[in-house]
C-alpha cells in the first residue's frame, strides 16, 4: 500500500516503515500517525520483524508544532486518546517483535515511539529528549510508563523535569535502550538483528513478549502460573522440534514459525 507520510518496505520477512517527513525532522502529524498505524496493523500478515526508522537526519522530532494554529487550539488529550494511544497500543501487542532503529534525534513523542518497541537500537550520533516540560507539558505518548521501567525511577525524573539531551551512549548506560552503535556500523547491526529476528523462532518470540510485558502487573505466583502456561504452548510447536534437532545434530536451526 502507498502512504503518504511513511515508505513501508518488505525484504524476506522484514518489513521496514520509515517515517518520511524529513523536511520537518519527521513531526508526527495526523495522517502519519494514522498511517503508521494502519502499516503496523497490516505488517504481522506477511513480516516476521518490524523495523521503524526515520528519514534523513532524524528519528522523529515529536509532534509536529506547527501542525496546527495557535496552542490553545489543540486539544491534547483527545489527541493522546484517540491518535496515540491507539498507535502505541499496537506497538505494543504486536506480534512480532518491533525494532526501532534510531538513526537521528528522537525528541518528545519520537523519542516515546522508540521506547515503546521491543528493541531499541541507536546511532552513536542520535540524541533523545524528553522535551516536554520546555514548553509547559508532561511526558506523554508512554513516556511515563516507559521510562522509570527502562532506566528506573530517579534518571526517569531527572529527564523529565531537565528536558537534557541524553546520547545514544548514555541511553545503552542507563538501560534506556538496548545497544548504541557507531554511525559507521549502525545499518549493518539493524539488518543482522533483524535478519536474526525474522530467522528465529517466531512463536517463540511472541511469547516471550507476552510474558515479559505482563512482569509488571503480577506477583511471583501469577507469573510463574503464565510462564508455564506459555512454555506448554511453546513446547507444541515444530519450532521447538526443529530447535532441540539443530541442536543434537549440530547446525543451524531451519525455524518455520509454527
Amino acid at each position: 500500500m502507498d502512504y503518504e507520510t511513511i515508505r513501508a518496505e518488505r525484504a524476506g520477512g522484514i518489513t521496514t516503515l520509515t517515517l518520511n517527513r524529513p523536511e520537518v525532522m519527521n513531526g508526527l502529524n495526523g495522517r502519519m500517525r494514522a498511517e503508521l498505524l494502519h502499516a503496523i496493523r497490516l505488517a504481522p500478515e506477511t513480516a516476521r520483524v518490524i523495523v521503524l526508522t526515520g528519514a534523513g537526519r532524524a528519528f522523529c522530532s515529536g509532534q509536529d508544532l506547527g501542525q496546527r494554529g495557535t496552542a490553545a487550539d489543540v486539544d491534547l488529550e483527545r489527541t493522546l486518546r484517540e491518535e496515540y494511544e491507539p498507535l502505541l497500543k499496537a506497538i505494543y501487542d504486536c506480534p512480532v517483535p518491533t525494532i526501532a532503529a534510531v538513526n537521528g534525534p528522537a525528541a518528545g513523542a519520537g523519542a516515546n515511539l522508540a521506547l515503546a518497541c521491543d528493541v531499541c537500537i541507536a546511532a552513536e550520533s542520535a540524541y533523545f529528549v524528553q522535551a516536554f516540560a520546555r514548553i509547559g507539558l508532561i511526558p506523554d505518548a508512554g513516556g511515563t510508563y516507559w521510562l522509570p521501567r527502562q532506566c528506573g525511577f530517579a534518571k526517569a525524573m531527572g529527564a523529565a523535569l531537565f528536558a537534557d539531551r541524553i546520547s545514544a551512549r548514555q541511553a545503552s548506560d542507563w538501560n534506556m535502550i538496548w545497544e548504541a552503535v557507531p554511525d559507521d556500523a549502525f545499518w549493518a547491526t539493524v539488518r543482522a538483528r533483524a535478519t536474526h529476528l525474522a530467522e528465529g523462532p517466531s512463536v517463540a518470540y511472541r511469547l516471550i513478549k507476552q510474558a515479559l510485558r505482563h512482569t509488571y502487573g503480577h506477583g511471583v505466583e501469577e507469573q510463574l502460573e503464565l510462564e508455564a502456561r506459555l512454555q506448554g504452548e511453546a513446547g507444541k510447536t515444530r519450532d521447538f522440534q526443529e530447535g532441540v534437532m539443530a541442536f543434537l545434530e549440530k547446525r543451524p536451526a531451519r525455524y518455520e514459525g509454527r
